[in-house]
């Protein structure tokens, strides 16, 4: 995927990162200059006593940056948060086709990364590159290396069991949970027919669970996908709260026969994997 002195940009779309955290930045660039890239930071990356690093147009423009630099081969978003969403108006998506990179993000950045592929069709990848810099940082480091300079799959592949069913076949689109639902009569909200809908969850108890499903489901989407992956739903799982989420989507779901998965190695863990966002997946019970 890539190839030594390559150079990728390094964006915050999102909440800015605290100036208290720019020696994490700083570490982040040394490994990925120690892989091989030659990372270049973006003009909207740190905040001060504020979620802001700019300005959405400030923030639309750096991303932008590293679309029209055709010296760029990857952008990779260090943020997260609330408000990424923002920016969408003002990025030029004509622009975007025809100089196509992939894109690196995570949580929040839900929000870009469905409205690429809805405006472009583009291939994207949830995945937060600041997992290299996190307690997980070895076998992190590892898997991100392996899979995106010696072609395996260690960052890809996931551990999973079907809920529902016994194989599931689709474009995979959504992220997570909170996030994706922003699009949600936007322009900028993808086509879910016959799609794979990933979802996941930082926070949030199953009140908001079943809100979040019961608002897809109202939405007419269950009614549209080929399947469901289900990745860690983080504040429900630490705190065994019940009924577990694939409990709740179950329910929410009785009436549809669609496959659903479930995994806990994608989401807001720091030894998370990568979920390819726009690309077909394949998936069968073992």
């Amino acid at each position: 995927m890539f190839n030594r002195n390559d150079k990728i940009g390094i964006v915050a779309c999102s909440n800015g990162i605290n100036v208290k955290k720019k020696e994490e930045i700083k570490e982040l660039v040394i490994i990925l200059k120690n892989m091989g890239f030659v990372p270049i930071l973006g003009n909207n990356i740190f905040a001060d006593n504020s979620i802001f690093c700019g300005s959405s147009i400030e923030k639309a423009k750096s991303l932008m940056d590293f679309y029209i630099n055709n010296e760029i081969k990857a952008i990779f978003d260090v943020s997260g948060g609330d408000i990424a969403n923002e920016i969408l108006d003002f990025l030029d998506y004509d622009v975007i086709k025809n100089n196509p990179k992939p894109f690196f993000g995570y949580s929040d950045l839900t929000t870009v990364i469905n409205a690429l592929y809805r405006k472009t069709g583009a291939v994207s990848y949830l995945y937060q590159i600041r997992n290299l810099v996190s307690e997980c940082r070895e076998t992190q480091t590892k898997d991100f290396y392996n899979s995106l300079f010696l072609g395996k799959n260690d960052l890809f592949d996931f551990n999973y069991k079907f809920i529902r069913g016994n194989k599931l076949k689709g474009t995979v689109l959504g992220g997570n949970i909170r996030c994706l639902l922003k699009l949600a009569g936007t322009e900028y909200f993808p086509d879910f027919q016959n799609k794979v809908l990933f979802l996941e969850s930082r926070s949030g108890n199953e009140g908001a669970m079943i809100s979040y499903l019961t608002q897809l489901k109202q939405m007419g989407i269950f009614n549209k996908i080929s399947g469901v992956i289900l990745g860690k739903f983080s504040q429900m799982e630490r705190e065994n709260i019940k009924p577990k989420a694939e409990e709740l989507i179950l329910n929410v779901t009785k009436d549809k026969s669609f496959p659903i998965v479930k995994t806990s190695d994608i989401g807001h863990n720091k030894n998370s994997k990568c979920m390819i966002i726009g690309k077909d997946i394949y998936l069968k019970d073992k």
